[in-house]
């Protein structure tokens, strides 16, 4: 049989349609097997992906062990797989230009000798424990008053007033009347009466010697000083035991300081001190602490501080300004910027600087602050490098992906949730209650040797258990007491007999 041309054309035309009519179909049926295969393939490697622990992304430093229901919000828990950037430690990773973008800045931790002195504000007062108070020794009237007032400045022996005294007139009488008889017996017996009621040495010789009576007698001051009080007058009648004036000496001064209480652990008695005056700030002061008062300023959270200086010349007024420097012991700490430092209230954490650009939260335990810089007692060493700016970027993402300091991690994942105990040193001492509410109390305590703290009165948190725990002010309680974030929190009372 023999094709035309027509026909051949034809039959290659047909050929091509099913061939490509196969090709269409295959490409179908292998689309079709793909998309088939690609959720079961997706779904075994997402099988074969490593879960480290499941948790709640409200609260993602609590990890469960298995899937299930959250049991601090209506969601489900999400799992944390081992793939996942920042899963298996506790550090951030961010990039440099991030980081600068953020406007980070690091810090070096640095030690350094930190010297306990201290430098405050003071101001002089008058010595309390140099007064002197004159007191009619019989009933009385003062015939003339010298010319005295408030504020002078007087020397030992300087009269005040002149008195006459009916009762020193009589035993003078007796004492003559006794001595012309001649006994001797009497006549000493008589000269101690008088001594009894108060008439001075000086005066019983000028009677005996005189041998007439000295009805009018002059009261002089015994002490030299300034007059604080003055209440005797002209025509005033007197009963023994009246007081008549108020001197207080002038041979020390005190100077008054207001030491802020974090740095009360530097105080000791006998502490060295030196001070210049405004007044005169070419003259050099020494002196030394003599007590810290037992409590402090409510308002300013200051302890207040008594400095015996010495008056030679009576230089020194009530009332001048001063500035003190407290001499203190040096001590080698370590040292960041106080900004450097995160408070949550429950801790204080920084966080470190470390190669790759990683920054990893670090919980510290804190000191006190000088220079706007803050004493690190742990948590950190020397030439380590600490986010000075932009932590509270980094603190916020940290706790979006679970990030928490080594400290605070749990070792094992956990079925439920469970509060993280902080272990803290208790401080034991013995104090009497001077106020109560349903959560706080002031006691007026005992020094506390291993803060270095003075016996003092201050207020304190009650733990929740001991919130009933039937004490009433004026008990003598023995209490131990913590550090709780900025606070003192007592967490423990046991009655004391007086």
């Amino acid at each position: 049989m023999s094709f035309t041309p027509m026909q051949k054309n034809l039959s290659l035309t047909a050929i091509g349609l099913v061939i490509l009519a196969l090709g269409v179909a295959g490409g179908a049926w292998w689309t079709k097997r793909s998309s088939n295969m690609a959720p079961a393939t997706a779904e075994s490697a997402k099988s074969e992906r490593k879960v480290l622990y499941w948790y709640d992304p409200m609260k993602p430093d609590a990890k469960f062990d298995k899937a299930g229901p959250s049991p601090f919000m209506d969601m489900q828990l999400v799992p944390r797989y081992a793939d996942e950037g920042g899963a298996d430690t506790a550090a951030l990773t961010i990039s440099t230009r991030a980081s600068q973008s953020l406007g980070m800045r690091v810090a070096t931790v640095v030690q350094r000798d930190l010297s306990g002195t201290v430098e405050v504000a003071g101001t002089l007062q008058l010595s309390e424990r140099d007064v002197s108070i004159v007191q009619a020794r019989t009933g009385g009237f003062v015939e003339r008053v010298y010319a005295r007032a408030p504020g002078d400045v007087i020397s030992a022996g300087s009269p005040l007033a002149d008195v006459t005294n009916p009762e020193w007139v009589g035993a003078q009488q007796e004492f003559l009347a006794v001595k012309a008889m001649g006994d001797a017996t009497l006549t000493q017996a008589a000269r101690r009466r008088m001594a009894l009621l108060g008439m001075s040495s000086s005066l019983i010789q000028r009677v005996d010697s005189s041998n007439r009576t000295m009805a009018l007698t002059t009261i002089t001051a015994p002490g030299s000083g300034v007059i604080s009080e003055l209440m005797v007058r002209q025509g005033m009648s007197l009963s023994p035991g009246m007081t008549l004036a108020r001197i207080t000496g002038l041979g020390t001064v005190w100077l008054e300081l207001a030491v802020p209480q974090a740095q009360a652990s530097t105080l000791d008695i006998g502490q060295a001190v030196e001070a210049r005056l405004s007044a005169a700030p070419e003259t050099l002061l020494k002196g030394k602490v003599t007590s810290v008062l037992a409590e402090t300023n409510p308002d300013t959270r200051t302890l207040r501080v008594r400095v015996e200086l010495p008056n030679p010349g009576q230089r020194l007024r009530a009332g001048m300004l001063a500035t003190a420097t407290l001499h203190g012991p040096t001590e080698s700490v370590l040292l960041v910027p106080s900004d450097a430092v995160i408070r949550t209230g429950k801790r204080a954490l920084v966080y470190l600087a470390e190669d790759g650009g990683q920054y990893r939260p670090v919980d510290v335990q804190l000191g006190a602050e000088r220079d706007g810089q803050l004493v690190i007692r742990q948590g950190l060493s020397a030439g380590q490098k600490v986010v000075a700016s932009g932590q509270f970027l980094l603190d916020s993402e940290a706790s979006m992906r679970g990030i928490v300091p080594p400290s605070s991690l749990s070792s094992t994942p956990m079925n439920t949730a469970a509060p993280r105990l902080e272990k803290v040193a208790a401080f034991e001492t013995q104090g009497v209650i001077e106020e109560l509410d349903a959560s706080n109390i002031k006691l007026r305590h005992e020094p506390v040797p291993a803060l270095k703290w003075p016996a003092m009165t201050m207020g304190f948190k009650r733990a929740k258990e001991l919130q009933s725990s039937g004490f009433k002010v004026g008990d003598t309680v023995q209490f131990q007491f913590r550090a709780v974030g900025d606070e003192y929190e007592v967490v423990a009372l046991k009655g004391v007999k007086p």
